[in-house]
């Protein structure tokens, strides 16, 4: 078997400041701001008017989205998909560099980068300590908002990279794929609430092991280094050579896990798009685990 070269999912701040100061953000190199935060608290757009990096386009996740769905933050169409980082001036030949500005370092970047992977995109890479970091460090920001030349991007859904509540819910029975669940733990195990959410218990679904995405992050919000990764993975008996699905509450952080196992060598991590929020709507009452309520969510 060839080993495939991986594409750099990580690049350093120091990096993408020489872009910046040498001009090299254009066509071949565009820089999104993903951030995105629980509603009454910031505002991510308004933030990135305020400041941003220099040349960077705001991505709405809340448009990029399937906004017909009864489920939260599913994925778009191709041809959604397509339009919008089309409009943002993203080509099939750019290399798309994404942040966003979480106090933990990074939040909402990696389901972007994931984004991007699961339509075909291969040239992807995530701000490594994300905005906290870039204006730790006194690199340049400005309000003055991007206008980038629109382009041509076809978008090619690699479904290899996503899976369906049926295609989890034979997993139960197949167990053809490990299942790990990237939320706190209180909420994993149904302890604690979900939050900003009415008729959604916490819990789990049967068969999923817990990691909490924070802990893929150092406390000064890098990622840890893939010999951490791995150890993690392990600890939690987790193998890394056999198949692999990501969940959270709504396909977020979920992408925190297929991050981090892109960065132990393991490129094929899918997520279940639909995650908790949907499982919880849709899943037969004994595949919902909790500790809370009766033991059932």
């Amino acid at each position: 078997m060839v080993q495939q070269v991986l594409y750099r999912a990580l690049v350093s701040t120091k990096w993408l400041a020489e872009s910046v100061r040498t001009g090299k953000l254009g066509p071949s190199l565009r820089v999104l701001d993903a951030s995105w935060y629980s509603p009454g608290t910031r505002k991510a757009r308004k933030e990135y008017l305020e400041r941003h990096v220099p040349g960077a386009s705001f991505f709405d996740i809340e448009e990029c989205r399937n906004r017909e769905s009864p489920y939260e933050m599913m994925l778009p169409s191709e041809a959604g998909f397509a339009d919008y980082v089309g409009r943002l001036g993203i080509s099939n030949d750019t290399h798309v560099v994404v942040y966003d500005g979480d106090k933990l370092g990074s939040f909402y970047a990696p389901r972007v980068w994931w984004m991007f992977r699961v339509f075909g995109h291969r040239t992807v890479s995530v701000l490594n300590g994300g905005f906290r970091n870039w204006l730790k460090e006194g690199h340049p920001v400005t309000s003055e908002p991007s206008h980038p030349e629109p382009a041509i991007f076809k978008a090619t859904l690699d479904r290899s990279l996503l899976k369906t509540y049926e295609q989890v819910l034979e997993n139960l029975e197949s167990k053809r794929f490990q299942l790990v669940d990237s939320r706190a733990q209180g909420r994993y195990l149904g302890t604690d609430p979900e939050p900003d959410a009415v008729g959604l218990d916490s819990g789990h679904i049967q068969g999923s092991v817990n990691m909490p995405f924070m802990n893929f992050l150092t406390e000064d919000g890098f990622e840890k280094s893939p010999e951490e990764l791995r150890a993690m993975f392990e600890a939690k008996k987790v193998d890394l050579a056999k198949p692999l699905i990501a969940t959270c509450r709504k396909g977020v952080t979920a992408c925190h896990i297929a991050l981090a196992a892109y960065l132990c060598g393991k490129p094929d991590v899918a997520i279940y798009d639909g995650s908790w929020f949907e499982w919880f709507h849709r899943a037969p009452p004994e595949t919902r685990v909790s500790q809370g309520k009766g033991g059932k969510a």
